[in-house]
């Protein structure tokens, strides 16, 4: 399935590509979207771009490493590849600090500092981790806790790479502990303190797209004026690629080469949480990252939840807060934020979407109504 989102007019540009119809974005809802179906055109349009000049190829820059436990993408346009670089080093340079700062992984991080400090006195802290411990705070708050970094409390006793889980037992005596209202934070002397024992956060849920957001930044600062940087499931879009929208796929949860949705955008951010990422299969269940700070148990009502928004550090806090919260209610918070889409992958395979990605036989009446995805 082929959703068109923003300001987009692709007849104009591939009218093979565009079908019958063509894109505009307005008042929050798509008018005349595009169908057509995903494999063969979306085939061909990669084909079309492998096939294009060498010389139009030459000046995008990609650059490729593994850092903060996952895949880190840096492209862009570029004439002069020396400059190209060292850009994308410094992009790599500022993945590999924020992992050293707030890695909970790392004894020396400031983010394992707190939580092996907070509980017992205030931990004065960094203004960068100050500043994201607020914002995990406030999108605590607009979710009424599904989004909760204390999930940490039962969360870091999964063992995903050995297979292991806590035992019932283990997951109620840490549960008390996961509750964001634990988090006092102290602006004037900026500091954090956790107001009772057995409370751990972690930031994998908002990390990550701080990062995206601060590699763009580092590209703009280079004089980028179009490209990408991606860290696993959280990127965001500099511009155009050229003189076309980004051609973004949505990973099918249950195929692992498999695309369920494609999004072209442009200067845009999206992020995507799923039970895939890191999980074990035990007597036919699922034990994935995702908990839920009700349970702290994986939450099992989605495969996959997908944000669109202004920035990663928003889409990647709120992708893990809709797959927590499933698709109703999901739903229900996106279309209270203006700016923000989303597209759910529910468990039984079925896919919901926001007013602003309109599915092409739907009406605004049926907004959210799932579709399977093949």
């Amino acid at each position: 399935m082929y959703f068109a989102h923003r300001n987009l007019n692709l007849q104009f540009l591939f009218p093979w590509l565009a079908g019958q119809g063509s894109f505009a974005y307005r008042g929050g809802k798509l008018t005349n979207p595009a169908r057509f179906p995903l494999p063969a055109r979306f085939i061909l349009f990669v084909v079309l771009m492998l096939l294009l000049p060498a010389i139009v190829q030459a000046d995008w820059f990609k650059q490729q490493a593994k850092i903060m436990g996952t895949e880190i993408t840096v492209e862009f346009w570029d004439e002069d590849t020396a400059h190209a670089k060292r850009c994308a080093q410094s992009v790599f340079t500022e993945m590999h600090r924020i992992d050293a700062l707030m890695s909970p992984y790392k004894p020396e991080s400031e983010l394992s500092r707190i939580n092996q400090q907070a509980a017992k006195q205030p931990v004065k802290v960094s203004e960068e981790m100050f500043n994201l411990l607020h914002k995990s705070i406030q999108v605590a708050e607009l979710s009424r806790g599904a989004f909760d970094i204390t999930f940490s409390s039962v969360g870091y006793l999964y063992d995903y790479r050995q297979g292991s889980k806590p035992s019932e037992q283990q997951i109620q005596d840490s549960l008390e502990a996961i509750d964001y209202h634990h988090i006092q934070l102290d602006k004037n002397k900026r500091s954090v303190r956790f107001a009772r024992s057995g409370v751990r956060i972690d930031l994998g849920g908002i990390a990550k797209g701080h990062a995206v957001d601060n590699g763009i930044a580092i590209l703009k600062q280079c004089g980028i004026k179009g490209g990408l940087v991606s860290a696993g499931g959280d990127s965001r879009i500099l511009g155009d690629r050229g003189d076309r929208p980004w051609m973004m796929g949505i990973r099918h949860p249950r195929k692992k080469q498999g695309v369920a949705v494609v999004l072209p955008l442009s200067d845009t951010a999206i992020s995507t949480s799923g039970d895939y990422e890191r999980y074990f299969i035990e007597n036919g269940e699922r034990y994935h990252h995702i908990i839920s700070p009700r349970t702290g148990k994986s939450v099992n009502s989605s495969w996959s939840a997908t944000v669109i928004g202004p920035d990663t550090t928003t889409s990647d806090a709120l992708s893990t807060t809709l797959f927590v919260l499933g698709p109703k209610q999901g739903m229900q918070l996106v279309e209270s934020l203006p700016g923000i889409d989303a597209v759910i992958i529910d468990a039984q395979g079925q896919m919901h979407y926001s007013s602003g990605l309109l599915a092409p036989e739907a009406q605004p009446d049926k907004v959210g109504q799932p579709k399977p995805i093949m």
